[in-house]
């Protein structure tokens, strides 16, 4: 009987126990839903914030009108609905930056000078993540501004302009009957560059629109290309930084350049002359492209419902009337239609050498894969370069500055794409030694990484001489179809070359007169560069001196590399 009773009382609980096990599953899984739902702690649940600050990425000739759109918006004390306070945090950024920057998900929103950007981007998102969607999302326009040919007041009245409107076959008629004549405009890797190479290849081909590959290859076109661009005195790296420098030193030697209408303006009111425009755009009659400056939202995995609040409240600040006035008051065309280019406020005078009525035709931007032939077939139909790199090899060169040399000029070679450009490359020390010969780089590219690698440091400083070896090398080639130029970096004071400043001034000068044109460019590289002596030679020949470190001197480079 015990037993029996034993076994009942066991049946009965496990019975008990089973439905225990079940009750505590069940109030586990309630406590964990609550854990889900609240803090620990026993603390009020409170809502999550999610991040309401909009980082915008924009193009350098941009900073004054941005810096002060930027500056009303946050002042607008705008919240979103969880309270946080809506702001919008620039950084500036070159095109190129730009675009390796949205792909490592640095900003939510950019806005570049040119919607041409966009297009590249999403072609770089896709292969990068292998994704189907487009990096760019919302993308809208709130400034335009035509591309034209700046040129100085006393240049464009002696083409005649404006009683006769001027198109590129009269700039190359000027550049062809006066050697002293010149005139440039950026690399492709730029949007005026750009905008201005296709407004070529259109005039080219006789057309304002509906610009397609045949077009661009067949070879009338490619021929009219190259003739006016093998009249480009030298390239460079953008309108903005161009502008810039002629702020800072005066006219130069370019009587005509290439930049949106806008530069123009901005130039004219930052010289203040009282005697009329220093710059005069002309519109090219054959027509003209334009930089529309597109504010475009980042379908980042991360972007936040209240980034995307902040920029759709953004862009109607943006677009509202007061905005697109400030727009007007800094030299661009707005979008909003209803303002008037001819109003008693409007900065579109003659006064500051533009014209409201301009430009009469507007051409129209081809699809992705021409403009991506464009930019390949530039570099066949482009002004072609003979340039020699001389580098500063002596003792005080030793260490981080020759590696950081070395990497600077790898990045040089590297960023000229084509094959047909002739680069050399010289060192001075105590004495001036070929490395490598000047030749096209289809042939030396990789004996110019060679002799790069192999640079060392020791002896003294002879770079008046080293600049001489270069000049007089390109003297006695005598090409004048391409571009002469030498690139010179020291981190020292001259002390061992036979030749005097006074004497390779005189040099240059004379020889830039009598044979071909040799434009010098200096990176003095720290602080104990001798930048007087820099400043003298870059001088004499037209050319420019850059102050460089560690820091800075593989960017110099690059850049330098947009010339050629």
């Amino acid at each position: 009987m015990r037993r029996k009773q034993t076994s009942g009382t066991i049946a009965v609980l496990a019975g008990l126990l089973i439905l225990l096990v079940f009750v505590i599953i069940g109030c586990c899984s309630c406590w964990g839903v609550l854990n889900r739902l609240a803090p620990s702690g026993g603390e009020t649940p409170m809502p999550v914030r999610s991040q309401a600050t909009l980082r915008l990425a924009y193009s350098p000739e941009k900073e004054p009108l941005l810096s002060e759109l930027v500056t009303g918006f946050n002042a607008l004390g705008l919240t979103t609905p969880d309270g946080q306070p809506m702001t919008v945090e620039t950084v500036q950024l070159e095109p190129d930056a730009m675009i390796q920057g949205a792909l490592s998900g640095d900003f939510q929103a950019i806005t570049p000078d040119s919607s041409i950007w966009l297009d590249q981007l999403d072609r770089a998102w896709q292969e990068q993540t292998g994704s189907e969607s487009p990096l760019v999302g919302q993308t809208v326009r709130y400034a335009i501004s035509p591309i034209v040919i700046a040129m100085w007041a006393d240049v464009a009245q002696g083409m005649g302009y404006p009683a006769q409107p001027v198109g590129w076959l009269d700039l190359l008629a000027r550049a062809q009957s006066d050697p002293n004549f010149g005139w440039s405009h950026p690399s492709t890797t730029t949007a005026s560059g750009l905008l201005a190479t296709l407004a070529e290849f259109y005039a080219g081909a006789g057309k304002t629109r509906g610009l397609t590959e045949e077009d661009v290859q067949r070879q009338s076109t490619l021929d009219y290309v190259a003739a006016i661009e093998k009249t480009v005195r030298y390239y460079g790296e953008g309108e903005w930084a161009l502008v810039q420098r002629l702020l800072s030193e005066g006219r130069g030697d370019l009587d005509a350049f290439v930049c949106q209408e806008q530069l123009v303006i901005y130039y004219n009111r930052q010289a203040g002359s009282s005697s009329g425009p220093a710059l005069v755009a002309v519109y090219p009659k054959e027509g003209s492209l334009w930089e529309d400056h597109p504010l475009a939202l980042l379908e980042t995995p991360d972007l936040t419902a209240n980034q995307r609040l902040v920029f759709s409240r953004f862009v109607e600040y943006l677009q509202s009337s007061e905005t697109q006035a400030r727009v007007l008051a800094h030299g661009y065309r707005p979008t909003d239609l209803s303002i008037s280019l001819s109003g008693p406020d409007s900065p579109f005078t003659s006064d500051l050498g533009v014209d409201p009525a301009q430009p009469q035709t507007a051409l129209q931007v081809p699809s992705p894969a021409v403009v991506q032939v464009v930019q390949d077939v530039w570099w066949y139909t482009k002004r072609h370069t003979n340039v020699y790199l001389v580098a500063d090899t002596s003792g005080s060169m030793e260490g981080e500055k020759l590696e950081s040399a070395q990497e600077a000029l790898r990045i040089f070679v590297e960023q000229i794409k084509g094959d047909v450009e002739r680069v050399g490359l010289i060192e001075f020390a105590s004495d001036v030694y070929d490395v490598v010969e000047m030749d096209e780089l289809g042939r030396n590219r990789e004996k110019l990484m060679a002799g790069i690698d192999g640079l060392w440091a020791g002896g003294d400083t002879s770079l008046l001489d080293g600049v001489k070896v270069a000049y007089d090398r390109l003297q006695e080639r005598g090409d004048t179809e391409r571009i002469n130029a030498i690139v010179v970096m020291t981190d020292g004071l001259e002390n061992d070359s036979v030749i005097s400043l006074y004497e390779l001034i005189s040099r240059i000068k004379e020889g830039n007169a009598r044979g071909v044109r040799v434009v010098v460019f200096c990176i003095a590289y720290g602080d104990d560069a001798d930048l007087n002596t820099l400043r003298a030679i870059a001088e004499a020949s037209g050319g420019d001196v850059r102050r460089g470190d560690p820091e800075t001197i593989r960017q110099l480079y690059k850049i330098l590399s947009t010339y050629f």
